[in-house]
This record gives C-alpha cells, sequence and structure tokens, in this order.
C-alpha cells in the first residue's frame, strides 16, 4: 500500500498541521498554567511537575510533528485526528479514501 497521500489531500494537510500543532502547544501549555496555579505543591513540586509536563510534552510534538512529507502525512493526520488536535469537519476535507485511511489506522491502533 502507498503511503503517500494524494496531492488534494496534502494541500490540506499543510493547512491543517500548523492548527494541530497550535492546539497541541496550548494544550501542554494549559496543562503548565494548572501545575503553576496549584495550591497544595509548594514551588520545587509544581518546577518538578512542570518540567515533565514540557519535557513529555516536546517528546510527543517531535513524534507528531517531526519530518513534513507526504510520506509521514497519513500517519501524522492519524496521531492528530487521534489526539483531538483535529475535529471531525476538518478531517472531513480531506478525500473520501484518505479519511477511510485514518479512521482505519486510528482504529487498527485502538485496538492495541
Amino acid at each position: 500500500m502507498n503511503d503517500r497521500i494524494k496531492e488534494s489531500d496534502w494541500k490540506i494537510f499543510k493547512k491543517l498541521r500548523p492548527l494541530a500543532l497550535q492546539r497541541y502547544c496550548k494544550r501542554v501549555m494549559g496543562n503548565v498554567d494548572k501545575i503553576i496555579h496549584e495550591e497544595f505543591l509548594d514551588a520545587h513540586e509544581r518546577y518538578i511537575e512542570m518540567y515533565k509536563i514540557v519535557h513529555d510534552g516536546d517528546k510527543k510534538l517531535s513524534h507528531m510533528f517531526d519530518g513534513f512529507s507526504r510520506s509521514k502525512a497519513l500517519d501524522q493526520l492519524v496521531m492528530y485526528y487521534g489526539n483531538d488536535l483535529l475535529k471531525e469537519e476538518e478531517i472531513a476535507q480531506l478525500s473520501d479514501e484518505t479519511r477511510e485511511r485514518v479512521h482505519n489506522t486510528l482504529k487498527l491502533w485502538r485496538e492495541f
């Protein structure tokens, strides 16, 4: 099976990717903000938790967003959609074939 998506879907992916990236970064920063304002932890405990969130977030960001190519776009679309970084109406812009591949791949990944 060819992992490359169609040219028309690639053009849509190039618009969806920055949107997913912004949502991911906002999510991580929101988690950091919650820790910063956690009254039940002292400053050092909050710092350690904040570091863990940023460190783990950075690893996930790298896994999901590194490598900008058509051959990686399908897997990245699955990760974005599977992590609620893209909405169904945004995925709906893609061709039926690519949308089906995203949903089927996500279904397989969730079964593990």
